[in-house]
């Protein structure tokens, strides 16, 4: 079974989407609970910003200049906390640019933190539970499918994303324990009953 302590799941909201956009916010909430976010102080050379993702995400440029937290300090930070965890991002090909980003331009080799899609946990996760329980492989593939099925519609019930670092990270961390919540459900269906020996009297 995965270690809640070593899943986190990662967000980055950005300046803009364009070849010059840049990290503006960071955060990650671990699947034990713990959580962290971080605006991100801008460097000098970075100054494209796309209004319209700034309606989006609700950050302004002045506000990253009087609270974010200098990029050197918030690298070094992540470094420090993520280091050996398994890292997960809904869109890894986005958050890892904003990522490498952060990382080169704090002086740190760019691939020391590595992000895999969320759709991978959901998997590890489901098929832990399900081998743990000793379900025959073969049934694996449709159970996942209807855990997801559910776990996603009830997701999607929730509305639109928040477009906020640490709202987003927290809203994967749930839908991961909702897909190991309901993977345990189906998998306690094949659990065999412990039959206690009778006893002659």
């Amino acid at each position: 079974m995965p270690c809640l302590s070593n899943t986190v799941f990662l967000d980055f909201e950005a300046s803009s989407l364009g070849k010059q956009g840049y990290p503006i916010e960071v955060a990650w909430a671990f699947a034990s609970g713990e959580e962290e976010s971080h605006l991100i102080r801008p460097a000098a050379s970075w100054t494209d910003w796309d209004t319209k993702a700034g309606r989006i995400h609700g950050i302004c440029r002045e506000q990253l200049k009087s609270e974010g937290t200098p990029l050197e300090d918030v690298a070094q930070r992540m470094i420090s906390v993520l280091t050996g965890r398994a890292l997960y991002a809904t869109a890894p090909s986005w958050d890892g640019k904003w990522l490498s980003k952060l990382l080169r331009a704090a002086g740190l080799p760019r691939h020391a933190l590595r992000l895999e899609d969320t759709e991978m946990a959901h998997k590890r996760v489901m098929r832990d539970v399900l081998r743990a329980a000793q379900v025959p492989d073969d049934l694996h593939r449709t159970l996942m499918q209807d855990v997801l099925a559910q776990a996603h519609r009830s997701n999607d019930e929730l509305g639109p994303a928040a477009h906020r670092a640490l709202a987003d990270a927290q809203r994967e961390r749930r839908l991961w324990l909702d897909i190991r919540r309901r993977a345990e459900e189906i998998a306690a269906q094949f659990q065999q009953p412990v039959i206690e020996p009778t006893r002659n009297r």
